[in-house]
């Protein structure tokens, strides 16, 4: 009688390519073997089997086997990892769908590392010296030995699943056993290691000794960290800080995990009986893993603070028999396995989709390098990585809460950071004094308390180097879409490389006039007391208020008020819908001279005349260069103020205490970089910075092909003509031409370059010294300094701040954006769909049919 098999089909020396459709084997010298698998093949002994048909040295190398499988629907295949006798069978039961031709089975062959010292079985053992009842102990590091993030009281399914059972697994969970538990054996196990615990608490020379591969317990520490630690050294994950923000975009996502490969003697991963875990959390992120990796799913049948107790979801359905217990080591919060049956021996019907066990708190465990990365990771982006690390499609809710939690773990709580606010600033004078913080809260009537309202903060570099910079500053305001509404005003200059400057921050209830008001007033007081400051912004009501404010110091002739170019485009565009109008507006705005701003306005006036008299009634020295007075140097834009907007966008959504330090370790990154760009060009004896190199060199180039006349060698009055055949006046003793861009700029046009070249004069001088490298490299000399530790801080013994119940948002996941949007937010110059067979504008091939019926 013949044994019955199944034919698989063996991909080899290749590599696997996935869609999000279907699996597939690729490569050019890809090698197909076909096999005959008996029925009740077990994983060892298939992996034989492709050892000998394929010929691979099993010494060198090792194979990870994928199977083609389907999802529900038949249409499509996701990867099936194929890594014991479980997943074996459900591979073979392939046979039995109808949508399955032939069963696929991909490998990947892995080159074997050499290993050193390593022990029998991976075990890490743990020594004892001078013990003798204790000489050695077997310290499992199962599929999960080492410390996990806590997850709290409420964070898992265990720890809601059974809190009523408490009274039959609570106080005598120690002496308790069932009737298949084996009570002799549990009394010997609990026992065992109340006497290894008793070893612990009496003996001092004890020593860690991890001699398994994967058992790596030292996580690079130096001695005195070494001291530090607790009896047995673990992985931990690193501190989350903003020291590094500049290399935010080169990071990945981490493959730390909070415990060690098994080291049982099974080579399928399973847990064993003795095996111990620090905590609770350990052993059940250790099942959720395990549960993971098998495509299996368990339930909670006790869950307490001394025990533990899961089964397997289908145990009645399918009559799988696997089972874990495990209970709390006396005096101890160490967890011991006492009980366990296993693997699985359930079969799936299907591939699901998602896992129960792979909830929202493993996800955030996965993401948190990735957070702290990048503070603006989508839900997509967590979803593809949790698919590519699991090979699961978790849903956007699980994805999304998954990130509120690590942001939590990673800063803190949003409520709490609000109080622990006061402290972080009194941490960051004690490193860098002269920093100006300026708070506004609102009393409560609950004593030593106050609600926060707002807090402005500057660095002392900032205020020191803005002092070398134009005058010249932007301001914007952007929303915060954490727990708590509120709005982030932020005040930015420009270097003499044509760089942002961050100057100053607050954080508000919103914008309003008092607000806007509040803040122009502090960085009037605390920041900048120079005159003649040209402020570019919006038209947003408050703004406008607070510049013709005479209290406030920001009315003319101290400072000098102009609209981003941009928005009052923008503004046009709503009012009369017309794209060309708005290019003409534009066009006028961007004039340097008057004859060109008038030209523009007749054409605008022409086309529509209440477009002509909307404009008029701005006055045009706020948004036309032409009759700027060269206060705004030519920064037509808020570019300066949106792009910082935007290197905090993801910051905007963590608590208020991480968003200051971002600021922190972000201004000093620019500060570090720069610094050392101007101590570079200044050893270089460069006089000016690139920006304005580049600028004047082109002019240099334009002025050789001018016509030059002089009038009056004394006052160096010239006429130039250029190669266009416009003329202009030069007056050198003024330093003025009739183009004006001398004026706006700051730096000479081609027309005195011209001039002084005919009249050998250096043109150098006509140059602004805010564009020097010695101004560049002053701006960014002040230094940062680290900030202490935090239990090195000041004590803060002012009020509590609480955060406002009036910002607080409520409803769970993600918040509605209540920016509002506008033509700007529209991309222009977008390419209308042209269509393959007509080649006309506006549809494509598929509809081109349906169009010609309509028609």
């Amino acid at each position: 009688m013949s044994v019955p098999t199944i034919p698989v089909t063996c991909y080899y020396n290749g590599q696997i390519s996935r869609s999000e459709t279907d699996v597939k084997y690729e490569g050019s010298e890809t090698v197909i073997e076909p096999l005959q698998v008996l029925v009740a093949c077990t994983f060892q002994e298939l992996i034989d089997m492709i050892y000998l048909k394929t010929t691979i040295d099993k010494r060198r190398f090792k194979l990870v086997l994928i199977c083609k499988y389907p999802l529900r629907s038949g249409k499509k295949f996701q990867p099936y990892p194929v890594r014991d006798d479980s997943s074996v069978r459900t591979m073979l039961d392939l046979v039995n769908t109808p949508t399955i031709e032939e069963i696929e089975l991909y490998i990947k062959v892995v080159r074997v590392k050499a290993q050193v010292n390593q022990s029998v079985g991976g075990h890490a053992d743990i020594y004892v010296r001078d013990n003798s009842n204790v000489a050695q102990f077997d310290y499992g590091c199962g599929p999960s030995s080492g410390p996990v993030p806590d997850t709290g009281p409420n964070g898992d399914d265990e720890d809601n699943a059974d809190e009523e059972r408490n009274d039959e697994y609570g106080e005598d969970v120690d002496d308790e056993s069932d009737g298949d538990d084996g009570g002799v054996e549990v009394d010997r196990q609990a026992s065992f290691f109340r006497a290894f615990s008793q070893v612990l608490e009496n003996e001092q020379g004890i020593y860690v000794s991890a001699q398994a591969p994967s058992c790596d317990v030292s996580n690079h520490l130096d001695d005195e960290t070494l001291d530090e630690q607790s009896l047995v050294a673990y992985h931990l994950p690193q501190t989350p800080h903003f020291e590094h923000v500049e290399n935010l975009h080169n990071a990945v996502a981490s493959n730390w995990t909070p415990w060690v490969e098994p080291p049982t003697a099974n080579s399928s991963g399973e847990f064993v009986i003795g095996q111990v875990f620090n905590s609770k959390s350990d052993l059940q992120e250790a099942a959720k893993i395990y549960s993971i990796k098998a495509h299996q799913e368990y339930v909670v049948v006790a869950s307490s603070k001394k025990v533990l107790v899961l089964r397997c979801k289908k145990a009645e359905e399918c009559q799988c028999h696997w089972k874990l217990r495990a209970m709390v080591i006396k005096d101890t919060s160490l967890f011991v396995i006492n009980k366990y049956t296993g693997p699985h021996t359930c079969v799936n019907p299907y591939l699901n989709r998602d896992h129960h066990q792979l909830d929202s708190q493993l996800v955030s465990t996965h993401i948190k390098t990735l957070i702290q990365a990048q503070f603006s990771l989508s839900t997509a982006t967590i979803q593809a990585s949790v698919m590519e690390k699991w090979g699961y499609q978790i849903s956007y809710k699980k994805a999304l809460d998954g990130k509120h939690k690590a942001i939590r773990q990673l800063y803190g709580d949003f409520s709490q950071s609000y109080t622990e606010l006061p402290r972080l600033f009194l941490g960051i004078e004690q490193a860098n004094p002269g920093c100006a913080v300026v708070w506004k809260t609102c009393e409560t009537n609950m004593p030593n308390t106050e609600i926060f309202q707002r807090v402005f903060w500057s660095f002392k570099p900032s205020i020191e180097g803005f002092q070398h910079c134009r005058p010249v500053m932007s301001i914007d305001g952007t929303h915060l879409y954490g727990k708590y509404k509120g709005k982030l005003l932020i005040a930015m200059g420009c270097d003499a490389n044509n760089q942002l400057f961050p100057l100053a921050f607050a954080i508000t209830e919103g914008e309003n006039t008092d607000s806007w008001g509040w803040f122009l007033a502090c960085i009037r007081n605390e920041v900048t007391q120079r005159a003649g400051i040209c402020v570019i912004s919006d038209r947003h009501p408050g703004i406008m208020a607070a510049m013709v404010d005479p209290h406030l110091g920001w009315a003319t002739p101290f400072a000098y008020h102009r609209i981003c170019m941009r928005h009052f485009a923008s503004n046009f565009m709503t009012r009369f819908k017309d794209k060309i109008l708005k290019n003409l507006v534009c066009r006028a705005a961007l004039a340097s001279t008057e004859r060109k701003f008038k030209k523009h306005m007749n054409t605008i006036g022409r086309i529509k005349s209440e477009a002509l008299q909307w404009l008029e009634a701005v006055p045009f020295q706020l948004w036309a260069l032409s009759h700027d007075g060269g206060r705004r140097y030519g920064l037509m834009t808020t570019n300066i103020s949106e792009v910082f907007n935007s290197v905090l966008k993801g910051a905007r959504s963590l608590p208020v205490t991480a968003l200051v330090q971002l600021t922190f370790f972000r201004l000093n990154s620019y500060f570090v970089a720069r610094r050392e760009v101007g101590a570079n060009r200044l050893a270089s004896s460069e006089q000016f910075t690139p920006f304005v190199d580049a600028q004047i060199q082109g002019r240099v180039v334009k002025a050789g092909s001018m016509e030059i006349v002089l009038y009056d060698h004394v006052k160096g009055l010239f006429h130039v003509k250029s190669k266009s055949g416009r003329t202009h006046r030069v007056n050198l003793h003024e330093k003025t031409c009739t183009c004006v861009k001398t004026l706006i700029y700051g730096f000479p046009c081609s027309h005195i370059i011209s001039a002084c070249q005919h009249r050998c004069v250096d043109f150098r001088l006509f140059v602004e010294d805010y564009y020097t490298t010695k101004s560049y490299y002053d701006t960014w000399a002040p230094l940062f300094h680290p900030i202490f530790n935090k239990d090195e801080w000041p004590l803060y013994d002012g009020t509590v701040i609480l955060p406002p119940d009036s910002m607080r948002r409520f409803g769970s996941g993600r918040p509605k954006s209540t920016r509002l949007h506008n033509e700007m937010d529209v991309r222009e110059g977008k390419t209308l769909i042209t269509c393959g067979v007509c080649k006309q504008l506006g549809h494509n091939r598929r509809s081109y049919k349906n169009i010609n019926q309509a028609q």
